[in-house]
């Protein structure tokens, strides 16, 4: 089931991919940070138990396993991570595969590979950026302790390619740290390059570093703003902890 952004609640089936080149305080997922020598797959649609398999799987092998999670009776197959876009053949060929099963494609990314997603695009039905502000998130290979460099001019390249997909969705994670400055360059950017998308501002969900989440007030501000600048902005918490899943 999805757990957050527009479509939360939508039964979903969920493909992680390993390994991701950005860290964020707020990460529930800080095991997929690092490629692993194996993976879990769940046993049977709803069961929540899972059997065990070496890594790396093959396309073939990840599209047996949707089909036998029932894949077709999903309304979603939503590529996450990780970071998908670090594979974009093996994301392309297995959008590709699971399309041809039913399906919407879901792509969940951090939305600054634009050249990746070029080759995984003409396969997806939503793109799913996160737009990241430096106030939480740092790159793999930045100095620990150094603060980071913001996103945003990247960002604006990715979402200039990713409006071309049937529907796009923006979601800024909503932290005590994050500024008002920051929200507004994204804001002003998205309205730019895809004034139709979704804007999501996610109060954060406390995990790893970050202990709180924002004032209603300070996201009901937030969205205020932000409705200056775009037709359609929804604040969504996280949903999925409520449930134990992660």
């Amino acid at each position: 089931m999805q757990g957050e952004g527009p479509d939360v609640g939508a039964s979903t089936l969920f493909v992680r991919f390993g390994v991701c080149d950005l860290r964020c305080r707020w990460c529930d997922s800080p095991h997929t940070w690092q490629a692993a020598k194996e993976c879990r797959v769940e046993r049977g649609r709803g069961t929540g138990e899972f059997r065990t398999i070496a890594n790396p799987v093959s396309v073939a092998g990840a599209l047996e396993a949707a089909r036998a999670l029932d894949a077709e009776r999903h309304r979603f197959v939503s590529l996450t991570g990780g970071e998908p876009l670090l594979q974009p053949e093996a994301a392309a060929a297995l959008a590709r595969g699971l399309r041809l099963l039913g399906p919407h494609i879901h792509l969940e990314t951090h939305g600054l590979l634009a050249d990746a997603l070029e080759l995984v695009l003409p396969e997806v039905d939503v793109v799913s950026m996160d737009w990241k502000l430096a106030s939480d998130v740092r790159r793999e290979s930045d100095p620990r302790g150094a603060p980071a460099a913001p996103f945003h001019a990247e960002h604006e390249v990715f979402l200039a390619r990713a409006r071309r997909a049937p529907r796009v969705v923006v979601k800024i994670v909503v932290t005590t740290a994050t500024e008002d400055d920051e929200v507004d360059v994204a804001v002003h950017a998205v309205a730019r390059q895809a004034p139709d998308a979704t804007l999501v501002l996610q109060p954060v969900t406390p995990f790893g570093q970050v202990r709180e989440r924002p004032s209603a007030a300070r996201l009901l501000t937030l969205a205020t703003r932000a409705e200056r600048s775009l037709r359609d902005v929804r604040v969504i918490p996280q949903t999925h902890p409520i449930y134990g899943a992660l």
